[in-house]
């Protein structure tokens, strides 16, 4: 393994790839703690903590605790997150974005353009909806009393320019990491704010035990850890399951040589999707709170506070609804079987037993459907099984399912893009035996 990793310094490109990606992901945190201009720092962070079970302390979660600083970076990725979701789904059903979606490179570009512009919309609206929630807080007093050194029309200005900014700058380096990188930039920008948090969500959990003045005993921690290796190790499983489907090609000759009649197969994951449905639909859950925060005194705001409780039963229902349907949804727009059923055609590939064509198309879809159901119920019983351990045992949030579940996710989407550049410049794997393979080493089969 140390070979494997020190082969990690042996390829140029490799290297200024991750050290890029450090850089900006350094850059992230320190953004976490530049604060808005006119917030106390102090009573907001002492206001955060004292509401951590709720829906902020989910909003601080994926901003990696910007919500706790009140920092520029306070709505993190989310706007952006929203915008793409709008676009997926506008690419379904209005005609022109889907015929604009189908103009390769320069249709991609187009709507990536208008999902920024939209970006800078979601931001404006839930920035103005975050100084009308904080100037709301500094007049209720409470816990909140002084949190704004300042006020007025003035402070709301600042805020949502603050704000937006903020949001845009992370979506440029989301866009930066993702292209000159390693990984999925917007992925890893959420990955580091959760990682963030965990030394000193491990530091209240040991203070929760006997050992640490706490009431927790020591074989209850204990189990707690082997149920969070259980679940990583569930997650690894499911990440690295596949559905294979044989694939053979047929012989042609061309001239005197002889080509095809191969036999390969077609890799199906059984969770296609990754980490996107958690995200998408924590995104889609966080969106309606940070509007009603604009009608603080409202009934409707009051009973959506109650209802969409992170951790109750009708808001454990919504988000297991939302990730099997993002699931679905995410596989359909990223996967289509009728094209790699036409491709298998055009070089004369054919599922044995299976017409090539349309039955081919059919019987992939019908698979994919299939294993993708054993997708989403995983995914749907990893981030909502752990939230016991919150109502049962008190632990930290951030030990949460969705939070464990993009940790490992991109952890191992990260890994699998650094083995690939390793392989390409002909060095072995993470799993490979490690070091350069000489000019006449073959590879075996």
């Amino acid at each position: 393994m140390a070979s494997n990793v020190a082969n990690l310094g042996k390829i140029p490109e490799l290297r200024k790839r991750i050290l890029y990606t450090l850089t900006l992901l350094a850059v992230y945190r320190i953004g976490v703690f530049i604060t808005v201009p006119g917030v106390n720092r102090e009573v907001m962070s002492n206001y955060i903590q004292n509401a951590a079970g709720g829906f902020l302390g989910l909003f601080n979660m994926f901003s990696g605790g910007a919500i706790e600083q009140l920092s520029i970076f306070a709505l993190g990725v989310m706007p952006y997150i929203s915008a793409s979701i709008i676009f997926q789904l506008l690419n379904v059903v209005v005609p022109s974005l889907e015929r604009l979606s189908k103009e390769g490179e320069r249709g991609r570009q187009k709507i990536n353009q208008y999902t920024r512009y939209s970006t800078v919309g979601l931001g404006v609206i839930q920035g103005f909806g975050i100084s009308v929630w904080l100037d709301s807080l500094n007049q209720a007093g409470g816990g909140a009393t002084g949190v704004l050194l300042g006020g007025g029309m003035a402070f709301k200005f600042i805020t949502v320019l603050s704000l937006t900014t903020g949001t845009v700058f992370l979506m440029w380096l989301g866009e930066q990491i993702t292209e000159r990188g390693i990984g999925n930039g917007i992925s890893l920008l959420i990955f580091a704010g959760i990682v963030a948090g965990l030394p000193d969500a491990m530091v209240q959990t040991w203070n929760m035990t006997t050992l640490g003045g706490g009431d927790m005993e020591v074989p209850t921690l204990a189990l707690i850890g082997l149920i969070m290796l259980a679940v990583i190790a569930f997650i690894c499983f499911f990440e690295r399951a596949q559905r294979r489907l044989p694939v053979r090609y047929a012989k042609k000759v061309v001239g005197t040589r002889m080509y095809g009649g191969q036999n390969s197969f077609l890799p199906l994951k059984v969770n296609m999707a990754g980490v996107i449905p958690p995200i998408f639909a924590s995104s889609i859950l966080l969106f309606p709170q940070t509007l009603l925060g604009m009608f603080p005194d409202s009934a409707v705001v009051e009973w959506f506070n109650t209802a969409f409780l992170p951790g109750g039963t009708f808001y454990n229902v919504v988000y297991v609804a939302l990730v099997i349907f993002f699931c679905y949804f995410y596989t359909a727009v990223t996967f289509n079987p009728i094209d790699v059923a036409d491709n298998m055609k055009k070089f004369g590939g054919f599922i044995p037993g299976i017409r090539a064509g349309k039955r081919t198309a059919e019987h992939i879809d019908k698979v994919l459907t299939r294993i993708t159901l054993g997708g989403a119920v995983y995914m749907s019983a990893v981030c909502v099984l752990p939230t016991f351990l919150q109502s049962d045992f008190g632990v930290p949030f951030y030990f949460g399912g969705t939070s464990l579940l993009i940790v490992v996710a991109v952890s191992l989407d990260t890994v699998q893009q650094i083995e690939s550049h390793l392989i390409t410049r002909n060095y072995e794997g993470f799993g490979g035996a490690g070091g350069p393979r000489t000019k006449g080493t073959r590879r075996r089969a």
